[in-house]
């Protein structure tokens, strides 16, 4: 089979953008509603149903646009599957980006925030403070870290790639670490961090495009405070807000993200550590007490962005996929 040409076209009049999704909650529908409202044509569809297919110009299918590469892709989830259905999922992100297609977040982004060992890693090495974490994959290891780190502080056992806080136990003996199978053999511990309690709390900062876009706290009785485990969300008063902002923004350069929510702690003393950086981060509860729309924000910042590329020179410009004769 000749492959067909593929063209350089204009910026389109009307951008296109993907919100890639596996649910068409409120949030996805509040980012759509924000981008048409902008003038862009949106389609929303879950990345199990973009395929790969290779007698296709661009070598990817997508049910949207007639067949053409959008103009960016935004990810607001990627559902949960077998390791096979996950690689597969995160190669179509890697693609578009190969075809130069703008996706926040990127697949690398993604891939080092669901993967909690890389983050730490990569806020350690960015000089983020953090708290000190060991990731292993045996009982044994596990064991001779606990043994070693429990006389100082207990540790806060976390699934590497759970969220919304599920799986969390603290560990204050050896005889609370679980079995492998309760684990998938990988044991992800961290110090803990000790602060004021109960009632607990911690942060929540929406970075965005460089910026920290809203914040609140999360207040709850247990110490695990994610507001899908009850925590309540208050707005922050009183607080160094710029110094919660700036550690944001920091640990969202560190693991390459445009836009995340961070999770940072108030030791006792009241230094902050940033715990977690959420790639695909949910905002209900962050909106309820929030001044700015961030839907809006975050359509608002995207096509900022598409519109900084437009005065790029045309030999450098991206290469766009025109729709195939047949599609």
């Amino acid at each position: 089979m000749t492959e067909a040409p593929i063209p350089l076209r204009s910026h389109p009049v009307q951008l296109r953008i993907l919100i890639a999704s596996d649910t068409t909650g409120v949030q996805t529908k509040g980012l759509g509603a924000r981008l048409r409202r902008r003038g862009a044509i949106v389609a929303t569809a879950p990345l199990a149903a973009i395929g790969f297919d290779t007698e296709r110009p661009a070598g990817i299918s997508i049910p949207a646009f007639g067949g053409a590469l959008p103009d960016a892709v935004l990810v607001r989830s990627v559902a949960a599957g077998s390791f096979e259905a996950i690689t597969r999922r995160l190669g179509i992100l890697h693609a578009l980006e190969r075809l130069s297609v703008p996706v926040w977040n990127s697949a690398q982004a993604i891939e080092r925030c669901v993967d909690k060992s890389m983050t730490t890693f990569l806020l350690r090495n960015a000089g983020v403070p953090t708290s000190p974490t060991f990731t292993v994959e045996n009982l044994e290891m596990a064991q001779a870290i606990a043994e070693r780190e429990l006389p100082q502080t207990p540790l806060v056992l976390k699934p590497l790639f759970g969220a919304q806080g599920r799986g969390i136990r603290l560990i204050r003996t050896l005889a609370d670490l679980p079995a492998e199978e309760e684990v998938n053999g990988v044991y992800y511990l961290q110090h803990y961090i000790p602060r004021p309690g109960p009632p607990f709390s911690d942060f929540r900062v929406f970075v965005c495009a460089g910026k920290a876009v809203a914040m609140m706290s999360r207040r709850g009785e247990g110490w695990i405070t994610n507001v899908f485990q009850g925590g309540a969300p208050e707005r922050i008063e009183g607080l160094d807000e710029t110094e919660l902002a700036r550690l944001a923004i920091a640990a969202t350069a560190a693991v390459g993200a445009d836009f995340t929510g961070v999770d940072i702690v108030a030791a006792e003393d009241g230094t902050l550590f940033v715990l977690e950086v959420n790639s695909m981060p949910a905002w209900s509860g962050l909106q309820s007490v929030a001044t700015v729309d961030i839907s809006d924000a975050v359509a608002e910042a995207l096509l900022a962005f598409l519109a900084g590329r437009v005065g790029q020179d045309e030999a450098s410009r991206p290469y766009r996929l025109a729709a195939p004769a047949n599609s």
